[in-house]
């Protein structure tokens, strides 16, 4: 699909132009640091306990305490960095000329040395012969992988590295046995293609991917998402009862995972986030300290991966927190979700509010917002442990006068997150405008959050915020003091019924105003974002379509 061949391009090329760093935690991981590391530790996330290997006395063994570590010497010119430029390079690193092959035990066993070493893991073949002087790890380590199944191996050091990646060059075929037992709970290898053995290799796939492995006490699984992941997040979470849903929103893609697990498990979930890696680790902590055998029972539409808006909602039971004024007619709710969930809500989405009535389930959409509009920073682990909503409260209304009468510690349906918006439509874009009217500025509010601490190329975004009287403002004096201290940030307020003393602009929007507003510099990549009520939506996107700004340029929020 075109959009996540974009996605995935917008990844590797961030990738590149972050290469040398990248790559030099990918050369960490490789010469393994071991030790008996805690469930998460966000700076060494997703690595296994050690047990059996690397062996005593390997060089990739970590030094005493006291004592320098020994790391292999490697020769010039055989960085990771190189090996990426070899493998680009067009040489054959197979010795196949691009063929793939079944490769049977017997065939495996027979290539064994430094200069001929097949290893398999996970089912697929690789020649490590051009490799085995890039490895950081040393050439005696390697060759322990020489002519048998690594997996166990693999895994026990490096299994977060994504092996596929770096070794695509060097891949032979697939094994013409069945896995080994020892790999049961774990994701299927990708596929290789139908057709004929000389067939040239498969492209890149693009699905997500998970793995799973345990401790003594834990149950943890890792889903490989393949894309960079933006600082709000991308997983959803539920853990009730005993099943377990989880769901990446990765652009207008879902990818989900669902099983019945195998055990109890406590009811806290712990998630961290490797974004740059696009890399998603779950923890669950075990109620009795027993091996599994397997992580559960796959249920319905358990690794499948399909566009969101396809995706059926879910619904989990919230509690309201707090309610704060921000208007004289609006609130920021503060809903907490159940232990068992998680919920990163990406930028630009928005949840579904659920409740009875008089006897009627009443649902509507709210956009998801910070708590303010730059908040502090929060860890990884308090991230999409809370929901804030802004609601403007309408006394005519069917749900908000309900919703504003709610009591604290009242319970509430939570479904979502929902949403159009993708990261893609702000690549290379260096003049952000937006367009809300009332309440549709809740999506503008994390939208600007997001331009400020994430996409430095943006050189200028003004707000264009449209409300009837100065108290009907959302977060003025924030809007104001972020003008104050960030000078690519500008806001510009109109009031259609103003009062005497009001100073700013006046009016309703119309083709002069936006003429001047949205400018449109040499050399310079626009987006006009719009949000508001239905007749304020149509008549703005109607003025920015005369201003000859192309379909490309304008986004529109469902408000």
């Amino acid at each position: 699909m075109d959009l996540e061949e974009e996605e995935e391009e917008d990844y590797r090329s961030e990738s590149r132009r972050k290469a040398s760093t990248v790559f030099s935690v990918i050369a960490s991981v490789l010469s393994g640091f071991l030790g008996n590391w805690a469930c998460f530790k966000v700076s060494e996330m997703l690595n296994v306990p050690s047990q059996a290997f690397p062996a005593a006395g390997s060089q990739q063994r970590v030094a005493p305490a006291g004592q320098s570590r020994n790391k292999v010497v490697l020769k010039p010119g055989h960085s990771l960095l190189d090996w990426i430029r070899l493998t680009k390079s067009g040489q054959d690193l197979t010795g196949l000329r691009g063929r793939l092959i079944e490769v049977t035990e017997d065939e495996l066993k027979k290539h064994n040395t430094k200069k001929d070493c097949w290893t398999c893991i996970r089912g697929m073949v690789y020649n490590l012969s051009a490799y085995m002087d890039f490895h950081p790890g040393g050439e005696e380590e390697l060759m322990r992988a020489a002519g048998i199944d690594s997996t166990d191996l693999f895994d026990e050091v490096h299994r977060w590295v994504n092996y596929e990646s770096m070794l695509k060059e060097c891949l032979v075929g697939r094994m013409a046995v069945k896995p080994s037992p020892a790999l049961q709970g774990l994701s299927a290898p990708p596929s290789l293609r139908p057709e004929p053995l000389s067939a040239p290799l498969p492209a890149k796939d693009h699905r997500p991917r998970y793995d799973w492995f345990q401790t003594d006490g834990t149950v943890n699984i890792v889903v490989y998402t393949k894309r960079k992941i933006p600082s709000a997040g991308c997983a959803v979470v539920d853990l009730q009862d005993d099943n377990l849903r989880v769901e990446m929103l990765l652009g207008r893609m879902s990818y989900l995972l669902y099983w019945r697990l195998s055990s109890r498990v406590q009811d806290h979930v712990d998630v961290q986030t490797a974004h740059s890696v696009g890399k998603v680790q779950l923890c669950l902590r075990k109620s009795v300290k027993e091996k599994w055998t397997q992580l559960g029972q796959s249920l319905e539409h358990h690794d499948t991966f399909i566009q969101c808006k396809d995706r059926g909602l879910f619904y989990r039971e919230c509690v309201l927190l707090s309610k704060t004024d921000v208007t004289h007619n609006t609130q920021l709710l503060r809903l907490q979700l159940p232990p068992g969930s998680r919920m990163q809500v990406p930028v630009g989405r928005h949840v579904y509010l659920k409740t009875s009535v008089q006897g009627t389930d009443v649902v509507k959409p709210y956009t998801a917002v910070d708590q303010m509009l730059i908040p502090p920073s929060q860890s990884s682990a308090e991230v999409g442990s809370d929901i804030h909503l802004m609601i403007k409260v309408y006394p005519d209304g069917v749900l908000t006068p309900h919703i504003a009468n709610l009591p604290i510690g009242a319970s509430l349906s939570v479904g979502g997150p929902e949403g159009s918006l993708t990261l893609r439509v702000l690549r290379d874009v260096t003049h952000l405008y937006m367009l809300a009217a009332g309440t549709g500025f809740t999506p503008m509010a994390r939208l600007i959050r997001l331009a400020l601490q994430e996409f430095t190329v943006i050189r200028k975004m003004k707000l264009m915020f449209f409300n009837r009287q100065e108290r009907d403002i959302l977060w003025q004096s924030q809007l104001d003091e972020l003008c104050t201290k960030e000078e690519r940030f500008e806001v510009q307020h109109v009031l259609s019924e103003p009062a005497d003393s009001w100073t700013g602009r006046r009016g309703r929007i119309d083709a002069c105003m936006l003429q001047n507003f949205l400018e449109r510099p040499e050399n310079s990549k626009c987006l006009v974002c719009v949000c508001g009520p239905a007749g304020f939506t149509e008549s703005a996107v109607q003025l920015v379509r005369q201003l000859d700004f192309s379909e490309e340029e304008l986004h529109v929020f469902q408000a």
